[in-house]
């Protein structure tokens, strides 16, 4: 019998058995904006399938044991044989086994195939982010082989397809591939031109043999992975397979695993190739990054959702606490002042999920021709990148705070956002590698600041505070001498009203108009839960609270 003292009271259910898309208004209403009008029924379809999945306590446990058992290094076997593999949970294998076969990795084909991969990348992202890192890797590294068509005719249909084929054998005799990538080194970071990986020519055409050592190389159980080496014609790009076509082993030496802060669930380690490390070129001699730039893109796009869905995933956690608990003689979510601070969160979240969805349509409507979409996202996807990952973790420091102590704690699951919160700002070039890259595309290509004003001027005149922004953002715009010390600023307001131009021209006036009063007309405090008087923050929050059931 259990003790009076024991019973359970004022504690909210878990938050499972809801549709992680279907009650997700903002990016529910943004698919349906944005899919191709022939397809969008059976995107929604699809979606709808995978977020009831997601928030499923089934799903909810598998994220959960691939983070509680993290991956393990073996560099040997029994005999002293060297095998560099790593071992994972089987709920690891389970979550790529769903990604993969929900097309995360197949973007390229279909139509809207940008915009139904990045929405399944936000829905999924909530169960668990870590396996999204392979995921990532592998759509990316699609376009990045077309510099190179015979690789890409073999590779490119293992990489897209819907099968998910553990274990290191012969891509040739398997349904489905994994990509990763090695760029940075210990010594240059950020700086790829610094690597000093070298790659000499071997007979065969196109062979190279690698000497040298990657100090981050993500998924090394993948089955090839992208590189950057010194070719005798400059940095070069190549694709190194972890078996080759005869069925042996590549030398691919896993020094260690990285300790990470969060991603726990993901094996990031470090790599040595010692000479006999056998690489297939990709792209000229001396094109290295300009080969695989385009898989950085890609990838960044993910750093704004993954970023989008983590705060999606922390806000509707609290939410749903502030739901289902009580306090001082009401539920929570109906006390003024948490109610203000749900509303704020809530924006910022919304807010992201907009953004991230505007630029998976300028993907696909770049891939079909469209240069003013092409030259919007050269500026915008850099902007978010570097704005929407730096808001993660503020949104879920302060939702874990909703919940109070029981945030704190590691079973509510907000820990393990939080520790993930900060990754995406980092990967992929961390924040003044963003702004000094927009700044490049506003000293360089004329057509993307044109292409970023035509996008915010189509809500030009619908908020007075947007207008001034937008004003704002011209007038800095005009004096470019010494721009660089101020560069994180100007891209901070060029991605704040982008979002602010999205919200104004999509979401509900109540969303709208906050966002406008609190992010471009300064009328709301630094803080979250400083939403000016007039917001109406009981409509934001009825519109971004999830409901179980």
């Amino acid at each position: 019998m259990t003790s009076r003292t024991h019973a359970v009271t004022n504690q909210p259910p878990p938050l499972a058995g809801y549709d992680v898309f279907g009650q997700d208004a903002a990016l529910a209403e943004g698919v349906a904006r944005y899919a191709a009008p022939d397809a969008a029924g059976e995107i929604a379809d699809a979606l709808g399938g995978l977020g009831r999945l997601a928030g499923s306590a089934e799903a909810q446990e598998w994220g959960t044991r691939a983070n509680a058992h993290p991956p393990v290094l073996r560099t040997h076997d029994r005999y002293g044989h060297r095998v560099d593999e790593v071992e994972f949970h089987p709920a690891w294998h389970t979550l790529l086994d769903r990604a993969v076969g929900a097309g995360l990795t197949d973007a390229w084909s279909g139509p809207s195939g940008q915009l139904r991969r990045t929405a399944g990348f936000l829905v999924w992202t909530q169960v668990e982010a870590g396996h999204l890192c392979p995921v990532s890797m592998t759509h990316a590294a699609v376009p990045a082989l077309r510099a190179e068509p015979d690789l890409a005719r073999t590779w490119t249909p293992l990489l897209t397809s819907h099968a998910y084929e553990p274990g290191l054998r012969p891509v040739a005799e398997k349904r489905g591939a994994l990509a990763g990538m090695g760029m940075t080194e210990k010594q240059g970071g950020s700086d790829v031109r610094a690597n000093t990986t070298r790659a000499e020519p071997l007979s065969e055409p196109g062979a190279y043999a690698l000497t040298g050592h990657k100090w981050f190389c993500s998924a090394p159980m993948s089955d090839a992975f992208l590189v950057l080496a010194q070719a005798p014609g400059g940095l070069t790009c190549f694709l190194l397979p972890r078996v080759l076509p005869d069925g042996t082993r590549n030398a691919f030496r896993l020094q260690r695993l990285k300790d990470k802060l969060g991603d726990r669930s993901n094996a990031s380690s470090e790599v040595e190739f010692d000479g006999s490390t056998v690489a297939w070129r990709v792209g000229e001699e001396g094109r290295g990054v300009a080969t695989i730039i385009e898989m950085v893109a890609a990838t960044r796009l993910d750093c704004v959702t993954g970023s989008a869905a983590v705060m999606r995933q922390a806000v509707a956690q609290a939410l749903h606490h502030a739901a289902h608990r009580s306090a001082f003689g009401g539920p929570l979510i109906e006390q003024p002042l948490m109610r203000n601070v749900l509303a704020d969160l809530a924006l910022e979240s919304e807010a992201a999920t907009a953004l991230a969805l505007r630029l998976a349509a300028a993907y696909d409507g770049a891939a079909a021709g469209s240069a003013q979409e092409r030259h919007l996202l050269r500026l915008a996807l850099p902007a978010a990148k570097y704005w929407v990952t730096k808001r993660c973790t503020p949104v879920v420091a302060e939702a874990l705070e909703c919940l109070g102590g029981n945030g704190y704690v590691e079973e509510s699951g907000m820990p393990r956002l939080l520790r993930q919160s900060p990754l995406n700002s980092i990967w992929e070039g961390s924040g003044n590698v963003q702004a000094l890259d927009v700044l490049r595309a506003l000293q360089r290509e004329p057509g993307a600041l044109n292409a970023y004003l035509t996008e915010v001027g189509l809500a030009a005149g619908a908020d007075h505070r947007l207008d001034a922004a937008i004003k704002d953002v011209l007038t800095e715009l005009s004096d470019l001498d010494g721009v660089e010390g101020r560069a994180r600023r100007l891209v901070e307001r060029l991605a704040r009203v982008l979002q602010g131009a999205l919200l104004v021209r999509h979401a509900p006036a109540a969303v709208a108009d906050a966002f406008c009063a609190a992010r471009l007309g300064g009328e709301g405090g630094a803080a979250f839960g400083t939403l000016p008087g007039g917001a109406d923050v009981a409509a934001i929050v009825d519109r971004a609270r999830p409901r179980v059931g």
